[in-house]
Parts: structure tokens; sequence; C-alpha cells
């Protein structure tokens, strides 16, 4: 029997804790060729998730402890739905193709993800244009408006931007 238990969350959080990332994984499946990704992944405050789409597979995210804010865009870099995973809503799951990026809000917390299909990494066509690399400059202020972006906003400096950078 597989489980999460509360010590492999302790165990999870400190690991992301000590990590560059800010982030440690677990992964319920045997291995990466598995056709269904499951894995809980501590994320501390400041970890960067880079806007991005999966055109394969839906993502299924639930709080397992903490707070996450997730947000979906439009191609355009609009903010198309914003919540509160862990406060709002225990479970989201993003469609197909569907922009995203979440922000975790605080220390210890875990998410549970489930993905359809082998584990791949993201392509650069399927992160959103806007969104700078893991550890480029601007890393910062695009975590920082994630915060608080709302349905209908862009981040700051895109044309059509109601807020200016």
């Amino acid at each position: 029997m597989k489980q999460i238990t509360t010590a492999l969350l302790d165990d999870l959080t400190a690991r992301a804790q000590q990590a560059p990332r800010l982030r440690a994984h677990h992964n319920m499946h045997p291995e990466l060729s598995d056709p269904t990704q499951r894995l809980a992944v501590a994320m501390e405050p400041g970890t960067y998730v880079r806007a991005h789409r999966h055109p394969h597979t839906f993502e299924l995210l639930h709080s397992l402890r903490g707070r996450f804010v997730v947000l979906h865009f439009d191609d355009a870099g609009q903010v198309t739905d914003r919540v509160v995973l862990g406060e709002e809503a225990m479970m989201v799951e993003t469609p197909p193709g569907v922009w995203h990026a979440v922000l975790s809000l605080d220390e210890g917390a875990v998410i549970f993800e489930v993905k359809d299909g082998v584990y791949t990494p993201i392509p650069e066509h399927d992160y959103m244009p806007w969104t700078v690399a893991e550890g480029e400059p601007g890393m910062e202020a695009i975590i920082a408006w994630y915060a608080t972006a709302q349905v209908g906003e862009r981040f700051p400096g895109l044309p059509g931007s109601s807020v200016s950078a």
C-alpha cells in the first residue's frame, strides 16, 4: 500500500527548504515512463513555477497542506481564472492546453499533482512567452505578481497591461 503520511510531508518540506529551487517531490508512480504521473510536491514560498501548458493532458492539483495560488491565462497572458487552493478550493483541474502557474503561499505547503502521459520536460514553446527561465532576471517580479494577479490582469509591462512595470 502506497501512502502519503505526515512524516513523508515533513520530510518533503525539510528537503524543499534546503533545495536551491525550494521544491522537493515524491513520486507515487513507479517510473517516469508510467502512463499516469502522480506526485506530491513540497513547494516553499519563493519557488518559481514558470507559466506553462500541457497540450496533451489535464493537470489535477490537490492541496495536501498549505495554500497555493493557481492562475490560468489566455494566449495573450491575461488571467482568466484565479483560485487559492487550500482555502477557496481543495482541488482544481487545469484542462489540456491551458496556460497556468502555481505559487506557494505557505511554508511547509505540499501539493499533489496528477497528469496523464509519461514524464517529458516542458519544451520552450509551452512556456508563456513573457515569462523568464528560472534564475533569470525578472523571475522575482513574476513571483510577486502571481501573488496579487487578478482575473482580467496581465503582467505589468505587457502590451495591453493596465499596470506599468
